[in-house]
C-alpha cells in the first residue's frame, strides 16, 4: 500500500493589522521618545482594538482585496496608536486631585512661596517706578551695580552731593513703601 503523501499547503498569512507591527512599532517608538516598553504596550494595544475591530477590515491585505484596503487598514493602526501615545503622555503629566507629588512638597518647604515673591517683586517694581528718573539711576548704580558714591557721580554727571542726597530720599521713599517688620 502507498504512502500517502502529505497535501503542501501555503504557509498561513499572519492577520492583516500583524503584518504592520513592526512599521508601527518603529512610529511609536518615536512617539514615546525611544521608550521601548511604552512603545511595545501601546502597539499591543493598538493590536488588541484591531482585533476587536477586526470585522471592519475583514480580508485588508489578502488575495481579492485592494492594496488601498491595506493601506486603509495601516492608517488606521497608526491613528490609533498615535492616539494612544497622547493619552499615555497626558496622563504621565496629570496630577490627581488631592495628591501632591513629593517632589513638590520638598520644593515648597525648602524655598520661599512662589506667590508671595511675585507679590513682593510687582509691588517693588511699582515702588521704583514712582520714584523720579534721577532717584531712581542713582539707587540702581549704588544698590544693583554695586558702585560707589564717587563713581555713581562720575557715570552720571552730577555733583556726589546730588548722589547722596538723591540716595537718601531714593531709600526713605522705598523705607515708607515697604515698614521694616
Amino acid at each position: 500500500m502507498p504512502v500517502p503523501q502529505p497535501v503542501a499547503r501555503p504557509a498561513p498569512r499572519p492577520p492583516a493589522a500583524e503584518r504592520h507591527r513592526v512599521r508601527l512599532l518603529r512610529y511609536v517608538n518615536r512617539l514615546t521618545d525611544g521608550d521601548p516598553h511604552r512603545a511595545e504596550d501601546i502597539v499591543q494595544e493598538t493590536m488588541l482594538r484591531a482585533w476587536l475591530a477586526a470585522d471592519e477590515f475583514a480580508g485588508a491585505g489578502e488575495e481579492g482585496r485592494s492594496r488601498q484596503d491595506d493601506d486603509r487598514l495601516a492608517a488606521w493602526l497608526h491613528v490609533v496608536a498615535r492616539n494612544l501615545a497622547v493619552d499615555a503622555r497626558r496622563r504621565e503629566r496629570s496630577v490627581p486631585v488631592g495628591i501632591t507629588p513629593t517632589g513638590l512638597l520638598r520644593q515648597a518647604a525648602a524655598g520661599p512661596d512662589v506667590a508671595e515673591s511675585v507679590a513682593d517683586r510687582a509691588a517693588l517694581v511699582g515702588a521704583l517706578a514712582r520714584l523720579s528718573p534721577g532717584h531712581r539711576a542713582v539707587l540702581a548704580h549704588v544698590h544693583l551695580c554695586d558702585r560707589t558714591r564717587d563713581e555713581t557721580a562720575r557715570l552720571l554727571g552730577i555733583p556726589k552731593g546730588t548722589v547722596k542726597s538723591r540716595l537718601h530720599y531714593a531709600l526713605s521713599t522705598l523705607r515708607r513703601e515697604f515698614p521694616a517688620g
